[in-house]
């Protein structure tokens, strides 16, 4: 099963002053596995739309801090543009990709219009998929007489009740959460700065004046151009080709043509295949035979397996062993302590401790990145030794040079792994803190982290030990024993005040 992948494409009501934007951009882009694929910025419109994907979880938590960031930054008293809105951040949507399927987006969405209202104090509203309302389904519905219109009925008439929060409107004003399917956002120019010939080519070609299903479209005036907007929310049903060709005939009937079109975000590669197959009328077409394609699905067939580490620690060889199996488990320990950081920064119930896990957070991360590091270190450090003990050894030269790599060999053998359980144990100091100020959502992870940190420091200590006792010089051997013994400790420590925690905080009853 692929890897759970949600995208989201916020519109804000923001285009004109970048670092605006650029503040937005950058709350979505501090949550880790989250991807920002596309910015569009429209003057005219005064209006960003912004693409990224990444975990369901992930993905809602970045959507959070860009709505909160958005109202901080945006005035909509102050706002003006062509296109309609009623909040700082317009409307948020949530669409499954991979792994995901539309109810698990619907969730996504009530989840975060609960948060939002709740944490925010800004009125959500449901559409699309999520909609508790058949006639909320329709965005135009809820945005009718725009952020304006919002302001003046909003707890005077009746359906303008939100789904969530406050029934008032700030200079925030309100927001649309919904799920919905893959739309294309395509907007035609017109040669002509007429907008009434715009308006009556989108009145022909929107499905709710008559005109294409699945198509929704508007006339405005943009860069002294007449301009056809339009979502087109199911172009395997109502393909582009079929639109953009109903507008050009519409727009003859006017003595005008079509000077450009574009894209707002992003757009399936099949659409455009489609349009490229229907203009160039190749009837007998197969997705296969383009040539990106094709090598795309050679180059995955042999990518490997994202469990390739565990797939080597499997086989019959000596490398990797116990202590790159030691740093790989060292470093899932940090980035748990990095999730449990994350899901904690941000909410408003955790907000004393904010700074402190922004500090656990960076540490968490830097142990996660040498940790990873180590994992191939440990296994070169290791095939050294057996690299030294392979050397010949039929004179008195060869026995001593023979001897002292391998006791060079052995000592690199050893700081590798020692080096894998001074982490363990501060990753452990970590996650201790997270079990007892984190999200108490995810403490278990927490708890996780910490046990996966201690095993790390075990299995670490383990191969310092053996590596230890092959050394010749015991005085040296005995200060690596010494110190690994000085960590054992403190990690039994940390390990019994993790349990605690666990058992006082979390309610969980451990033996």
């Amino acid at each position: 099963m692929p890897n759970p992948l949600v995208e989201c494409v916020p519109n804000y009501s923001e285009a004109r002053r970048p670092e605006v934007v650029e503040a937005i951009m950058a709350t979505i882009t501090s949550v880790s596995g989250v991807r920002l694929l596309d910015r569009h910025s429209d003057l005219d419109h005064n209006r960003t739309v912004l693409t990224f994907v990444g975990p369901p979880d992930r993905v809602e938590e970045a959507a959070f801090r860009s709505i909160a960031k958005a109202a901080e930054l945006i005035n909509l008293d102050q706002h003006t543009g062509e296109h309609p809105r009623i909040g700082a951040t317009d409307v948020v949507p949530f669409i499954p990709i991979s792994g995901v399927t539309m109810q698990d987006c619907v969730e996504i969405a009530r989840r975060l219009g609960r948060r939002v209202g709740e944490e925010l104090g800004i009125p959500v509203y449901l559409y699309e998929q999520a909609a508790t309302r058949p006639e909320r389904q329709n965005l135009e519905n809820i945005r009718r007489g725009q952020y304006e219109a919002l302001k003046a009925e909003m707890g005077v008439v009746l359906d303008r009740e939100p789904d969530f929060g406050p029934e008032r409107v700030g200079t925030a004003g309100a927001t649309v959460i919904g799920a919905r399917y893959f739309l294309i956002a395509y907007n035609v120019y017109l040669t002509t700065n007429d907008v009434s010939i715009a308006k009556k080519i989108a009145k022909a070609i929107r499905q709710s004046s008559g005109g294409f299903r699945y198509v929704k479209a508007l006339g405005l005036t943009v860069e002294g151009y007449a301009q056809v907007s339009m979502n087109l929310t199911n172009y395997r049903e109502t393909p582009m080709a079929r639109v953009v060709e109903m507008i050009r005939r519409e727009a003859e009937r006017y003595g005008v043509s079509i000077h450009h079109s574009e894209l707002v975000g992003l757009i399936p590669q099949e659409a455009l295949i489609d349009a490229a197959v229907w203009y160039l009328q190749m009837d007998q077409f197969k997705p296969d035979q383009i040539l990106e394609s094709r090598l795309y699905a050679e180059a995955q067939s042999n990518a490997p397996s994202k469990y390739a580490f565990l797939d080597q620690l499997a086989t019959g060889t000596p490398t990797p062993g116990g202590g790159a199996a030691a740093a790989y488990t060292g470093a899932t320990a940090a980035g748990l302590v990095s999730m449990v950081s994350q899901l904690t920064i941000g909410k408003k119930k955790y907000a004393d401790v904010e700074d402190h896990m922004k500090a656990i957070l960076a540490q968490a991360e830097t142990l996660r990145s040498e940790l990873t590091a180590t994992i191939e270190r440990d296994s070169a450090a290791f095939e050294a030794v057996l690299a030294a003990y392979k050397l010949p050894k039929d004179t008195v030269d060869q026995q001593l040079g023979r001897s002292q790599a391998i006791e060079l060999a052995t000592m690199g053998a050893i700081q590798e792994p020692l080096q894998v359980a001074r982490k363990a144990v501060r990753t452990m100091e970590l996650a201790l803190i997270t079990v007892q100020e984190g999200n108490l959502n995810a403490i278990t992870d927490a708890g996780t982290g910490a046990a996966l940190a201690y095993a790390a420091l075990i299995g670490a200590s383990l191969n310092v030990r053996i590596n230890a006792a092959a050394l010749q010089n015991k005085e040296t051997a005995g200060q690596f024993l010494g110190e690994v013994g000085v960590l054992e400790a403190h990690a039994t420590e940390l390990n019994a005040q993790v349990r605690s925690v666990l058992a006082k905080r979390g309610g969980l009853a451990l033996p």
